[in-house]
């Protein structure tokens, strides 16, 4: 194969996020993809996974009461993340959601 040669999307995706040191696509997508799996049902309800950096997750909650509660679930979610969908996170950080920035949940 030349340089020139077309190259499927996906080993491009793969080729770009190793040159930016980032997780690997399968596992970002497993994680999203996953997300209530790995949490549960209430947790994802109010929990929502931003990014994934390195072995670091970003999550949004949609009040101050889940970012602690989230601070107490971090061992099982990091736990049934790996279970779940094959992605090792070492650290979490929440961010709360601003009112009226994502408009209303249901």
């Amino acid at each position: 194969m030349t340089s020139r040669d077309p190259v499927p999307l996906s080993s491009a995706l793969d080729d770009v996020v190793r040159s930016l040191r980032g997780p690997s696509r399968a596992s970002v997508g497993g994680l999203f993809g996953r997300w209530e799996e790995a949490v549960g049902e209430q947790v994802a309800q109010h929990v929502t996974p931003l990014k994934l950096d390195e072995a670091v997750l970003v999550v949004e909650v949609d009040d101050p009461a889940w970012a602690t509660q989230v601070k107490f679930l971090t061992p099982m979610i990091t736990e049934r993340l790996q279970q779940v969908a094959n992605v090792r996170v070492e650290r979490i950080e929440v961010r709360v959601e601003r009112r009226g920035a994502r408009g209303a949940r249901t």
